[in-house]
């Protein structure tokens, strides 16, 4: 399993954007945005996978996943 199956991801649609968008909570600015819902998880999966990359090369620190809060 890659990395990024770890984070929480965020998918909604945006009237203002006409577009759907995704956001990665945990990895900040780390986002995506695509004609469809399946395009938007698409492309945010391969920015997360570049925000890591970019973190690790630039020596910063990569944010553990949090856990989802479980509803009671």
């Amino acid at each position: 399993m890659s990395d990024r199956a770890l984070y929480e991801i965020r998918l909604y649609w945006s009237e203002i954007d006409r577009a759907f968008l995704a956001e990665v909570p945990d990895l900040p600015g780390c986002m995506a945005d695509g004609a469809t819902y399946r395009e938007a998880l698409l492309n945010v999966e391969a920015v997360i996978d570049e925000w890591i990359e970019m973190a690790r090369h630039m020596g910063r620190p990569i944010p553990q996943p949090r856990p989802l809060e479980t509803a009671k």
